[in-house]
Order: C-alpha cells, then sequence, then structure tokens
C-alpha cells in the first residue's frame, strides 16, 4: 500500500474553508419568503380558530354580527384589509432578518477563525465589503461611502438575490417584492457584525432594480 501523498494529508489536516454557493442563497430566500407566508397564514387561522372555540364555550364574547355595509363601512374595510397586508408583510421581514442575523454571525465565525480582532469599526466595514460579500454574493461591493461618525453606505450596483426579480404587475409591484428580499441580506450583515463586536443598524434602500444600498449605523466610539 502506497502512502498517501503529502498534498492529500495536507487537505485532510486542513480542509479548506467552504463558502456559500450563490444560487443556493438565491434559492433558500426564495423559498424562506414562501415558506414564511403560508407559517403566516396557518398561524393566522389557527389564532382566529382558537378564538371562535373560545367564545362558543363562553369564554370570550362573541364577535359582533355582520351588518350591511355601506360605501363607508366599504372604504373602511379595505383600509384595514391594506392594512393587515402591511402588518404581515412587516412580520414577514423581521422574520427574515432575524433568520439573516443568525446566518450571518455564523459564518462570518468561520471566515474570521484565523483573524486577529478588528481593530476599528472601518475595517469591520471593510472587511464586509469584501470577504462577506465575496463569500455570500460572488463579488465585492462596488462603493463605500461615510462620514466618518460611525454611517457606512454600501452599494452594490447588481445585488444579486434581486437581480432577477420582476413581475407582470409591473415595475412598482417588483420593487416591493425587492424590498421584502433584501431583510435577510440585511440581517446576514447585521448578524456578522454584531459576533465580530460592532452592534449597529442595517437599513436597505432600493430605488432602482438591481441596484441597492445598505446604511449601517454603529456607535461612534468603535
Amino acid at each position: 500500500m502506497q502512502p498517501a501523498p503529502a498534498s492529500a494529508l495536507s487537505t485532510l489536516a486542513d480542509p479548506p474553508t467552504r463558502m456559500v454557493d450563490g444560487a443556493v442563497m438565491d434559492y433558500f430566500l426564495i423559498e424562506a419568503v414562501n415558506a414564511l407566508r403560508v407559517s403566516s397564514a396557518v398561524a393566522a387561522a389557527r389564532a382566529k380558530k382558537i378564538e371562535c372555540d373560545m367564545a362558543e364555550a363562553g369564554l370570550l364574547p362573541p364577535p359582533p354580527p355582520a351588518k350591511q355595509q355601506n360605501t363607508r363601512d366599504s372604504i373602511s374595510s379595505t383600509t384595514g384589509k391594506i392594512m393587515g397586508s402591511v402588518d404581515e408583510e412587516e412580520g414577514i421581514r423581521s422574520r427574515l432578518e432575524a433568520i439573516g442575523m443568525h446566518v450571518g454571525g455564523n459564518f462570518v465565525e468561520r471566515l474570521c477563525c484565523d483573524r486577529s480582532l478588528f481593530s476599528d469599526s472601518l475595517d469591520a466595514i471593510k472587511f464586509v465589503c469584501k470577504e462577506l460579500w465575496v463569500s455570500c454574493w460572488d463579488k465585492q461591493v462596488d462603493n463605500l461611502r461615510t462620514n466618518h461618525r460611525g454611517v457606512y453606505v454600501l452599494q452594490d450596483n447588481a445585488f444579486k438575490p434581486i437581480a432577477r426579480i420582476s413581475s407582470w404587475e409591473g415595475r412598482q409591484e417588483a420593487l416591493k417584492r425587492a424590498k421584502l428580499y433584501v431583510a435577510l441580506p440585511a440581517g446576514i450583515i447585521r448578524g456578522a457584525l454584531s459576533r465580530i463586536g460592532f452592534h449597529g443598524t442595517v437599513v436597505p434602500e432600493i430605488t432602482t432594480l438591481p441596484q441597492c444600498t445598505f446604511q449601517i449605523k454603529l456607535p461612534k466610539n468603535t
């Protein structure tokens, strides 16, 4: 039996770091949004059923009887549905950001396992713009701006998670969908920064597809 070559032994001793496949991230994000929509609908239906069962058991007052809608009631009902839809979108957005924070925090630990601590926030942001962005989205950030007081603006002119988003309902609907889909990447950035000791806020902004900017606010003393 011949001994294993030195290169094979070196690979076993120090295996290469596996990065995130960009296509996998795209598919995961699509399915995550769809799954959260279904989950939210199921949770709302379950809560409504429990409320009805408690009302039938006398534990809650019965719901008011339905009345005939006039024009004003119809407008109020439509407004209520719109507000409910907005609340549902906001709930999905917050859950996507929470998932992203968990992913970003765990992922940055692998990227930084052989690095020394970051000296200041600018070094951490440069790390995000280069290494984290390349690992997650196959390219570096196109532009980085800062006011040197804890505010950083990262711009990606062709952000991969929203590069293929479109809608038969028009451009505004596509923009609306894109703003939901960038919640997970914003969470990844925030989670990565938090895990390396820089706690702040990350706010994504989209004006034209597929361009996306992320405004990061960190405490001034970091």
